[in-house]
């Protein structure tokens, strides 16, 4: 790479000051092509050398320059150095700059080709082709080898409802990070736990067994886990006319937890609607999952923990018969004065959200020997999640301290927040529907007289639907409170994801008219390039992989997704600025040459986030 190239000869240069540097030295893109390729700033040596970083910036270039005279390797890759204020400006050889880059992103996608997979679906299939009950196992085993092992659990639905446009945030977050730290060569365990048991998941049952009079889905018309949520609708309204429906449902989740035949028999009946309604908006949104667990199957080792806890004096037993954990004073007090508590189990020793929460991250660290396990959850759970790990700590286990919680904010409507016990949500699936439907208003408008195939058209406008959607959730940073505007967010101009996916589909229109394979490597003379245009998109293609790295880092796919705009707006300023397809040969391949790595680059990270490009828009 040419910046570890570059990164060589600087330090070849201090070591011929007598410099004795190991730490870090970082390259940059100038403010301004014009001003050079990289730019190294002098700041950690000031110290060493005992000078102001302008003047180590200053000796540097001199000896540099006398680098670049004396030897031809050098001189091969260097035009000059430059000493701007306290920063080294390095101007590389324009065929050397070009043709660097190029090699490495199209022997990149040669190989991600052949490495990719096609996607899982969530749930296996049975003999009859019918979803069953026991969720596919990560293909990663500890001890595997080497590589850094990362769990990212998100989604995480309850069977009482759909999936809503909060749940999209969560899901589209997860997946993307996901796939940032599997570009980073981690090992990385998607996982999604279901909330599948507990007092909501008993409300809706409730009200199915006593307003249902036995309709189903399929009597309906409606989607399973649309059909159950109506129920739990339901129930919000009947208690409020009805207190004491809360305590039934109370009373239900005792029995389920007893094992009642009924109570189970009903339970498992109205899963497998939710279950078969859940696996279709997986599949739509591109969710994809290494593992599947389920609160019914990890709430007794919770329990089993909490046991054991309360023997070893680590959770104490309340008068009324509750289980708590006294939180340390780093969490404050309560209004008595007295420390803070969390109920791990209730009075009549029905477990709690945390108590299979403890159970699923002690069956994660002996399943898979993480090296980090990440919980994608909303904002609103930061000290939730603050308190699980402090209990984790206190039970002794030591990757507790490796745990984190992956926050986001709140998506709004127009009217506020959404309540999904009040009906009042933006549907998961409601939302691609009308958003898919906006978008073939706008492709049938730009296609004007041409026409288009009714099935080409259902295709396109799912793919910019899904990946308006997903842009707009992305492009901030996670912790940023959105408020979803769908029109926005289908706009072919601005911060958007039609915006970027157009910028692929018309490079690709480029490639097609000059009969050019993206994938086919070209011998071509890089050494005609150099404008102004050609220089700006170059860096920012250049830019790609550093961006990656560090939205690794961060969890913060928004820096992927602020790059993608970046470089489909400089791609676009190429593509009008300069004559791609009637320019002389040699400069004519060498420009078709730059718009193919400019597609495998955006592509390669749109679909980081999740988003799939068009050929034709």
């Amino acid at each position: 790479m040419l910046k570890d190239k570059v990164e060589k000869i600087i330090r070849e240069v201090l070591g011929k000051m007598g410099v004795e540097y190991d730490g870090e030295i970082e390259l940059s893109a100038p403010p301004k092509v014009e001003m050079g390729d990289f730019a190294f700033g002098c700041f950690p040596l000031a110290g060493i050398l005992q000078k102001s970083p302008n003047e180590v910036a200053e000796k540097l270039v001199e000896e540099i320059n006398g680098l670049i005279s004396d030897n031809s390797e050098v001189s091969d890759l260097i035009e000059s150095a430059e000493a701007m204020g306290p920063y080294v400006n390095f101007k590389l050889k324009r065929g050397m700059l070009f043709n660097d880059v190029y090699e490495s992103i199209i022997d990149d996608g040669k190989n991600k080709r052949k490495t990719e997979k096609p996607p899982q679906s969530p749930f296996t299939k049975g003999e009859d082709g019918k979803d069953t009950e026991k969720p596919p196992q990560s293909p990663f085993k500890k001890g595997e080898d080497n590589k850094k092992k990362v769990m990212v659990e998100y989604l995480s639905p309850n069977t009482n409802k759909p999936l809503h446009l909060g749940h999209l945030r969560n899901g589209t977050l997860g997946m993307a990070v996901a796939n940032i730290l599997e570009a980073g060569e981690n090992k990385v365990i998607k996982a999604n736990l279901i909330n599948d048991r507990g007092v909501h998941i008993c409300k809706s049952m409730l009200a199915w067994k006593l307003f249902g009079e036995g309709e189903t889905p399929e009597t309906t018309g409606l989607k399973g886990d649309h059909f159950v949520g109506k129920y739990y609708v339901k129930f919000a309204e009947e208690a409020e006319k009805n207190p004491e429906l809360e305590e039934q449902a109370q009373g239900m989740l005792q029995k389920w937890e007893e094992g009642d035949k009924e109570v189970r028999k009903l339970w498992e009946m109205m899963n497998k609607w939710v279950f078969d309604g859940f696996n279709s908006s997986f599949e739509a949104f591109g969710f994809d999952f290494d593992v599947i667990y389920r609160e019914s199957e990890t709430y007794k080792l919770g329990k089993d923990i909490v046991k054991n806890g309360l023997e070893k004096g680590i959770f104490k037993k309340e008068k009324n018969g509750a289980v708590v954990f006294v939180l340390p004073d780093s969490f404050g007090l309560d209004e008595d004065g007295n420390n803070k508590k969390i109920t791990v189990l209730r009075k009549d020793g029905t477990s709690v959200y945390i108590t299979q929460d403890l159970g699923t991250a002690v069956l994660k660290a002996e399943e898979y020997n993480l090296d980090q396990s990440i919980y994608v959850v909303g904002s609103e759970q930061e000290y939730y999640f603050k308190s699980l790990f402090e209990i984790l700590k206190a039970l002794g286990y030591p990757w507790a301290k490796n745990s984190y919680h992956l926050s986001y904010g709140m998506v709004y409507l127009p009217d506020g927040k959404m309540k999904s016990r009040e009906g009042k949500v933006v549907d998961a699936d409601d939302l691609v529907i009308k958003v898919k439907k906006m978008a073939k208003d706008g492709i049938r408008e730009r296609q004007g007289d041409k026409k288009i195939d009714e099935t080409e058209l259902e295709e396109r406008a799912l793919k910019v639907a899904l990946g308006a959607i997903k842009f707009y959730l992305l492009k901030v940073g996670p912790t940023q409170i959105i408020h979803f505007d769908p029109e926005e967010s289908l706009s072919f101009e601005g911060f958007t994801g039609p915006y970027c996916q157009y910028a692929y589909a018309r490079g690709s229109k480029l490639l097609r008219d000059a009969e050019v394979e993206q994938e086919k490597k070209m011998k071509v003379d890089f050494s005609v390039l150099g404008s102004k245009e050609e220089l700006q998109l170059i860096q920012k293609i250049l830019e790609g992989d550093d961006k990656i790295e560090m939205a690794g880092e961060k969890f913060n796919p928004s820096l992927i997704a602020v790059h993608i705009f970046e470089l489909a707006k400089t791609f676009n300023q190429f593509y009008h600025g300069e004559t791609i397809l009637k320019a002389e040969n040699n400069v004519k391949l060498a420009r078709l040459a730059l718009v193919q790595i400019f597609l495998q680059t955006i592509k390669k990270e749109l679909g980081l986030l999740g988003i799939e490009v068009l050929e034709e828009m």
